[in-house]
């Protein structure tokens, strides 16, 4: 079974092997899909739609930053729906103004008879096409209705209505029969190539991991307890050190300027790497790195660290990452007293190759998209400087930049 769909899968990116293959078989052999019959419990009735997808989910994708493939591919085998414009067409959804789907009225409930009467459209990709038409032509809101999408009726688009077959549009699921479950695509800020979020930052930093035990034995050693407790016949307790990240990270992060468009992301960036290093070293600077950077940005100016002391008291042992869009005036990171915040007496590029030069490992994760980085002079003399060692925040980026830190 569901050989077709397992090259589906692959086919959208979706790494699946026969094992996942298997499993899902074995699941469906359990008759983990059949539920019992609401008015019959001798009887049992097929899972819904959704659960399928939830089964089929759980059995064949192993790290959700595939889960948007996976909902492609889905759509793509049941529906065939991989030649609609999807994106497009959600992102009409997205514009629909609030007040149309707000519930002035009861919600709509028909009897099963009544349900059975209402038009269906036959596929998905009908049903998606006149949706399309619909937002083409709809001007202002509708309750009650059976065509326009709105609220309360027995239209196949909108929320709190009644249809057998439809596209919820806002509001809460209530039936579970909208035909439009996979294709919602949930998962798109999962791809590989999206920003990030606090969660993924942090399980994509955890390639930068060497673990060794240091410290005091304060954790109990479960399995040399065991071997040595059944060698003596009487109970002998062994203690070991806590196993911990022995990698130590510094961080510079530049702030101000065309970064604030960037602070929610380097927020999550940080968290995240707080959470996974427990050494972990920050500063901040602005645009370049010059004589000096700052830990409080409240106090940069009456609490400056120099970066010589930075460089003194951090050994070349540290991954440093540089955090930061690197856009910014020729003139700031080539020319002295470019600074456009006082009179540097050396250059910036001169103090970032004091960096390169003290430590062993240097990146630069930088937020603009990298489709930008050729048209920006001092993206592209950074990437050069750090040995092209400059990388994307997203997914795969975090996950190059460890890759090659934890070397």
């Amino acid at each position: 079974m569901f050989i077709k769909l397992f090259y589906t899968l692959r086919t959208y990116g979706v790494p699946v092997s026969t094992r996942e293959l298997l499993d899902l078989n074995a699941a469906l052999d359990k008759g983990l899909m059949m539920h019992p019959h609401p008015e019959d419990s001798a009887l049992t009735t097929f899972a819904s739609r959704e659960d399928m997808y939830r089964l089929i989910r759980l059995c064949m994708v192993k790290d959700e930053r595939h889960f948007d493939k996976f909902d492609r591919a889905m759509a793509d085998y049941f529906e065939g729906v991989d030649s609609l414009d999807m994106d497009g067409l959600l992102s009409k959804l997205t514009d629909v103004p609030k007040e149309w789907l707000d519930l002035k009225l009861d919600p709509k409930n028909l009897t099963e008879e009544q349900r059975r009467l209402l038009k269906k459209y036959g596929s998905l990709e009908e049903l998606m096409k006149a949706l399309e038409e619909r937002l083409k032509e709809q001007k202002e809101r509708h309750q009650g209705g059976s065509k326009w999408v709105g609220t309360g009726g027995t239209s196949p688009f909108g929320a709190y209505g009644d249809h057998p077959e439809g596209v919820r549009v806002g509001g809460e699921s209530r039936k579970r029969s909208a035909a439009k479950v996979w294709e919602q695509r949930k998962y798109r800020n999962l791809d590989d190539d999206s920003q990030l979020g606090t969660r993924q930052i942090q399980m994509a930093l955890r390639n930068l991991r060497q673990f060794a035990r240091t410290g005091s034995a304060d954790e109990l050693d479960i399995h040399e307890t065991i071997k040595r407790t059944s060698k003596k016949g009487v109970l002998d307790i062994h203690m070991q050190a806590e196993r911990r990240n022995r990698v130590k990270v510094l961080m510079l992060f530049d702030v101000g300027g065309s970064m604030d468009i960037h602070v929610e992301a380097l927020e999550k960036l940080f968290s995240a790497a707080r959470n996974e290093f427990k050494t972990l070293e920050f500063f901040y600077f602005h645009n370049c790195l010059y004589d000096y950077v700052w830990k409080d940005n409240d106090r940069r100016h009456s609490a400056p660290m120099p970066t010589y002391e930075l460089l003194n008291k951090y050994g070349r042992e540290y991954r440093v990452i540089f955090v930061g869009d690197a856009s910014m005036s020729p003139y700031e990171l080539m020319t002295v007293g470019g600074s456009v915040e006082y009179m540097n007496n050396e250059a910036g590029i001169v103090w970032l190759k004091r960096v390169l030069d003290h430590f062993d490992k240097v990146a630069w994760l930088n937020p603009e998209a990298p489709s930008y980085w050729q048209y920006t002079q001092t993206i592209v003399e950074i990437k050069k400087l750090v040995d092209h060692k400059m990388y994307p925040m997203t997914l795969h980026g975090v996950e190059e930049m460890t890759n090659y830190l934890a070397r």
